[in-house]
């Protein structure tokens, strides 16, 4: 007991040599997928072999390997790229607004040089990362680093596989990472989810001082969604386009028809993008907003009236209600708009009309051939094969400019919407999207690196892919920070950064070649839509799903769970306060349950994954649920529970910390163990043995001694801080004695604060 097999410790940069050498040969389809694994994504395979005693005095095979992961530094790469783009694009828009009033010209300069800034920002960063070789990961002492600031602390993924007599082969995989957060930034002024949240408090005072119209935040995000929405319908109404006078140039009915529908549904949802109140409100403003505007009330130019009048006055007010904050006056016609809109719909019903038309005429040409061979002869002869294009080709143009019309509209009334958020949020807006920035990238990284090893790992299971295209999949962060501290702005960090990635989606394809390269996931879109595309190799695309194989898009929930276990939250439950941790236990315990409904109404049971355990999942949420809402100091019981869901899910595990060491190292080696005693029956006597014989591997630094008993594994044992001077010396005097006491208090006040 305690020993490991001879070949226990491989680590290699070369993907040629293969980890898995150590494995039993009966999981020789796992340790292939492993091989394909270390290529493309996960690299510098750290291998061990135990051999663990049984109930029944048997032994059991346990194979653990840990590997850093590309998806670093590639997915930040990549983000930072797609940042710079929607910035400059930003910038380009705001530009062609075309000309303002000095004031607002004014507040455009100062948000096209807050956008530089960030560029030239990102770009730096960027280079400085160009630069990096070395590990795929980013060790704890870089946290603080700028140039690494966008890259997760300490990614790594760790899987053990169990080789057992009375059981199959079975594996269970946890990805590591410390806590996403801007760590460079610092929490003197706490996390995201707070500085948000102030901040949101304050722009309606900016906007009364900007002379801008306050928008709330889900009319911010509905302007930003109409924008990515007309930038991508429209070039691909514009293809359909072509593609349907292709199908008429052919004279192929079939495909007119299919060309078609095409057509009509994406142009339905482009003119359905567009009915929508904001746009409208924000043409009238920005109308007002330029140079000479006079409302017939008032004489003075509309940009230097007091935006906090009422809307009986006419004038811009500030308030939650956009739709009342606009002007409505005679001087602009309200209806143009509705008309610019719906002159879409009206060329789409031309085009409808023409097309059944023709599928009509080409009918009945049919019926005419079947009657008579030599009719169909002189019908052929009589029509020029260009008539259907010929027909078609002006109504399907001016389809095109009315598009084209309408999207240059929308963006204008959409840009100005931003642009007053943009202006009412300098500098603090500007500060905080940067902070929102670092830390959704190391949330992505961590999300894809886990989805990629789920995806490889459950690609010969029809009941998980079946799973995965209907319903998506849950990934489950579980975070051991501390509401203590600066611990609680990493955790409210972590908060918003988890949540951020509910505007992900994985889509799979097939890969070009064989060529590490070609088998990189890929991300695209924008900070309100990004997609991350993972290319398989050919044989493993094709058995995939038809559903999957023809582009589904593949949802993700992602769900935080969080107890904090060492010392300082031993000062947070007994003299702090606790609220933060409680809220989001609460939250996400609500988005676990939702999901397990969703997915009990579209998956058959079969789907999910059997384990020796009979507790049904429905009994396991209600327990989760209670335990969410006791109080009770350091209640690991609710990791435990929601772990366990998660993997009775076909669910993504995260464990974290502050720097992915200590605590999340003690918290992987305790659930391993209790995989092994629950699954595999290790032999309870042999429990802690084996434990400690996982544990004693640890040799990223000096691990402590862990002895909080609430917690199962908890507490480092700390050496003695240094303002503990030796009481010897300072006995000598009363005098000094009570100033040592002072001086110490008074640092542990400061240390604490």
């Amino acid at each position: 007991m305690g020993e490991m097999e001879e070949a226990e410790h491989i680590t290699t940069d070369v993907p040629s040599q293969k980890c898995p050498l150590v494995c039993d040969p009966a999981s020789h389809g796992s340790a292939e997928r492993d091989r394909l694994l270390t290529g493309p994504v996960f690299t510098n395979p750290v291998c061990k072999v135990y051999r663990f005693q049984t109930v029944d005095n048997k032994w059991m095979l346990v194979r653990e390997q840990m590997e850093e992961c590309t998806l670093s530094f590639s997915v930040p790469k990549q983000l930072l790229l797609l940042y710079m783009q929607e910035d400059m694009s930003r910038v380009q828009d705001l530009k062609e607004l075309g000309e303002l009033s000095p004031h607002w010209d004014n507040l455009r300069k100062e948000v096209i040089t807050r956008y530089a800034g960030i560029i030239s920002s990102y770009q730096e960063t960027l280079a400085e990362m160009e630069k990096i070789t070395g590990p795929s990961f980013k060790p704890s002492c870089c946290k603080a680093q700028k140039s690494l600031e966008f890259v997760p602390i300490n990614l790594h993924t760790q899987r053990m596989r169990v080789t057992c007599p009375r059981k199959t082969d079975a594996s269970y995989d946890i990805v590591t990472v410390g806590a996403p957060a801007a760590h460079f930034q610092g929490f003197k002024g706490g996390g995201l989810q707070r500085l948000l949240n102030r901040h949101e408090s304050e722009k309606k005072s900016f906007s009364t001082a900007y002379q801008c119209i306050y928008y709330s935040p889900e009319h911010t995000a509905k302007a930003q969604e109409v924008l990515s929405s007309v930038s991508l319908l429209q070039p691909l109404i514009t293809s359909l386009a072509d593609q349907l006078l292709q199908a008429a140039q052919e004279r192929s009915s079939p495909g007119l028809r299919e060309a078609l529908r095409n057509l009509s549904d994406k142009t339905e949802q482009f003119v359905h993008t567009l009915k929508d109140e904001l746009v409208k409100s924000a043409l009238l403003a920005l109308h007002a907003a330029r140079p000479g505007y006079v409302s017939k009330n008032q004489k003075t130019p509309r940009h230097d009236q007091s935006p906090a009048r009422t809307p009986a006055d006419k004038t811009t007010t500030t308030c939650n209600n956009v739709d009342d904050s606009i002007p409505h006056h005679k001087e602009f016609d309200e209806e143009e708009w509705d008309r610019v809109w719906a002159s879409v719909a009206k060329c789409l019903n031309c085009v409808i009309a023409v097309v059944d038309k023709l599928a009509e005429e080409d009918d009945h040409n049919d019926e005419q051939q079947r009657v008579a061979e030599q009719q169909l002869a002189d019908v052929i002869t009589s029509h020029n094969p260009g008539d259907w294009r010929e027909q078609l080709c002006p109504l399907v143009a001016r389809l095109k400019e009315c598009v084209t019309e309408v999207v240059d509209k929308a963006k204008r009334a959409v840009t100005f919407v931003l642009l007053q958020e943009a202006a009412c949020s300098i500098p603090q807006g500007f500060l905080l999207q940067q902070r929102r920035d670092v830390v959704f990238s190391q949330a992505l990284a961590v999300l894809a690196c886990g989805f990629v090893m789920r995806l490889y790992a459950g690609m010969q299971d029809k009941g998980f892919l079946k799973q995965l295209h209907l319903v998506g999949l849950v990934a489950q962060f579980e975070s051991l920070l501390s509401t203590y501290s600066e611990e609680i702005g990493m955790l409210e960090d972590m908060e918003v950064g988890i949540s951020d990635l509910q505007r992900v989606v994985f889509k799979i394809t097939e890969a070009k070649t064989g060529e590490l390269g070609d088998i990189q996931p890929v991300v695209r879109g924008r900070r309100d839509h990004f997609t991350v595309e993972v290319p398989l190799p050919g044989p493993a695309f094709q058995n995939m799903p038809e559903e999957i194989k023809e582009g589904k898009l593949l949802r993700v929930f992602p769900v935080l769970f969080n107890v904090g276990i060492n010392e300082q939250q031993t000062l947070a439950e007994r003299f702090g306060d606790i609220s933060l941790q409680e809220r989001i236990n609460q939250k996400n315990f609500e988005m676990l349950e939702f999901y397990y409904k969703s997915l009990s109404e579209k998956v058959p049971h079969e789907c999910l994954p059997c384990f020796q355990s009979q507790t049904e999942i429905k009994e396991l949420l209600e327990t989760l649920g209670q335990n969410v809402v006791t109080k009770r100091r350091k209640n690991v019981e609710i990791l435990c529970i929601a772990s366990a869901i998660c993997r009775r899910l076909n669910g993504i595990r995260f464990t974290s910390c502050k720097s992915a060491k200590d605590r999340t190292s003690m918290s992987v080696t305790l659930e391993q163990c209790a995989l092994l005693r629950d699954e595999h029956q290790l032999s309870k006597d042999f429990f802690m043995r084996a434990l400690d014989c996982m544990r004693s591997r640890l040799s990223h630094g000096d691990f402590g001694r862990w002895e909080d008993p609430e917690a199962g594994a908890a507490i480092e044992n700390k050496p003695t801080s240094r303002h503990f001077y030796p009481i010897a010396l300072l006995l000598v005097s009363s005098h000094l004695l009570v100033v040592w006491l002072i001086l110490s208090l008074v640092f542990l006040l400061a240390k604490y604060q």
